[in-house]
């Protein structure tokens, strides 16, 4: 059971990462997306001097051209070509010499070739939706380029991100995300390795302690071996106590024997010539024999 809930936590976890980091990747593309448009909204768009991979760029202002190509809010793509390959029907963006909107860039369609009252080559032009000429002739050196695709709105999106709330919602927003969204990352991989790390430490400390334990058994069974050999070492100590006790004894035993048969030959050596010799008291009597035979003598001697 708990095998089967760790194994759906597990799965919802990567599910959940994986949702996190397609959030994250959708606000970085958006920001940097967002942070191009503004770029080239500011460096480019509706600059005749600029141009992106040799295109230039024009909101479309008015809706002269929305009967067959776009409208206002547009945003037109324009190469820069040799006015003189243009032709009937192409359509083309050139400086307005116009009184009603002189010096903007106006997108039209060429009816046909002409010249201007100086003999300048040039193009009537004219929108599509009023099907009316243009009131001046556009000549080679107001021609900025020829037509080439169109993107519906877009104008109009990169006039909203040259605001403010245009640069809050499209660039600040996004940006504030990814850094909140890279914040939660880094706290969560943070806890991460809080969590691994305090579970290593765990493990370091249960392994210290199995080690610990081990080691104190093993103290324990050379304490009871240590004790065993001395007990064992007391007991060779006695034993050899009792066997020189023994031993001496023994050997006491022996020597008082040896005594005893010594003295007994000695007594038995000694035995026949007692007879030999005299007893303390014969000798007395003997010797008071003696004085008493010189003292007679000497008694006669004097009479005489």
């Amino acid at each position: 059971m708990d095998e089967v809930k760790t194994q759906t936590e597990s799965k919802r976890e990567k599910v959940l990462n994986l949702v996190k980091n397609i959030v994250t990747w959708v606000v970085v593309a958006v920001a940097v997306f967002m942070m191009i448009f503004t770029v080239i909204s500011a460096t480019t768009l509706n600059r005749n001097d600029r141009s992106l991979f040799g295109l230039k760029m024009y909101k479309v202002l008015s809706d002269s051209m929305k009967a067959t190509d776009f409208a206002a809010g547009d945003l037109v793509f324009v190469k820069e070509v040799d006015p003189a390959t243009l032709k009937k029907g192409d359509i083309v963006s050139y400086i307005s010499q116009n009184t009603e909107n002189f010096g903007e860039t106006v997108t039209h369609k060429i009816r046909r070739l002409t010249t201007d009252a100086d003999g300048n080559a040039g193009f009537v032009t004219y929108g599509t939706t009023t099907d009316t000429d243009d009131e001046k002739i556009v000549t080679y050196p107001f021609v900025v380029g020829k037509y080439q695709f169109h993107i519906p709105k877009l104008g109009y999106f990169f006039d909203f991100l040259r605001t403010t709330p245009g640069y809050i919602v499209c660039i600040l927003i996004p940006f504030l995300l990814l850094i909140l969204s890279q914040g939660l990352t880094s706290v969560r991989l943070f806890r991460q390795y809080k969590s691994e790390q305090n579970a290593a430490l765990e493990e370091e400390k249960a392994k210290i302690a199995a080690e610990k334990e081990e080691t104190q058994k093993m103290m324990a069974e050379l304490m009871a071996m240590k004790a065993q050999m001395e007990a064992q070492s007391a007991q060779n100590v006695q034993n050899a106590q009792n066997v020189q006790n023994v031993q001496n004894v023994q050997n006491a035993q022996n020597v008082q024997n040896a005594q005893n048969v010594q003295n007994v030959q000695n007594v038995q050596t000694e035995t026949p010539s007692e007879s030999a010799i005299p007893s303390q008291p014969e000798q007395e009597t003997a010797t008071e024999t003696e004085a008493e035979t010189a003292s007679g003598e000497g008694q006669v001697s004097d009479s005489q």
